[in-house]
């Protein structure tokens, strides 16, 4: 009687997840509305200097920098979106909406079954976000000798393996 009155409240204490879940998802739309201001303040940026006539210097990067950093902030919001979904359905219960009613063919794009499935599509959109963060980055970097490029190209084929590779994981 005791031990299955413990279990049962031990069980029902897996709710508390929601809480993360809940924050997780309010973070994925903060992250996703900042993003979009982001992007509408380089549209005001682009428009304004073209109503004016104006070419400020580094135009194209301040735009492409803003651009990126933007879908960095859309990017860390999937994997919050990602992480929501995931413990939802971890501790909670399957996403029915994520069914077609018509013949339950349920999606797989959040299809999340453990917890090593989770840490895999959060550490791929993470590194994701660490090779567009990386980008911006550059965009701003001066290469003065031949060698500063020869590293510039060689970061960038580094990353196409790194990539290539992480791709292959996990297909057989």
């Amino acid at each position: 009687m005791l031990e299955k009155l413990f279990e049962n409240g031990l069980w029902k204490s897996r709710f508390i997840v929601i809480l993360a879940v809940i924050f997780g998802f309010l973070g994925a739309v903060i992250l996703f509305l900042v993003a979009s201001v982001d992007i509408i303040g380089v549209a005001k940026f682009v428009i304004t200097n073209v109503i004016n006539g104006t070419h400020p210097e580094h135009f194209h990067e301040d735009i492409v920098a803003g651009i990126i950093g933007a879908v960095d902030l859309y990017l860390i919001a999937v994997v919050m979106l990602i992480f929501s979904f995931g413990i939802y359905e971890l501790f909670i219960s399957k996403i029915d909406a994520a069914c077609n009613e018509e013949n339950e063919n349920c999606s797989t794009i959040l299809a999340i079954h453990s917890l090593d499935q989770l840490k895999d599509k959060i550490a791929k959109v993470i590194i994701m976000v660490l090779i567009v963060n990386y980008f911006q980055r550059v965009l701003h970097t001066k290469y003065e000798t031949p060698l500063e490029l020869l590293y510039f190209a060689l970061a960038i084929t580094a990353l196409a393996v790194g990539l290539y590779f992480l791709g292959k994981v996990g297909k057989k």
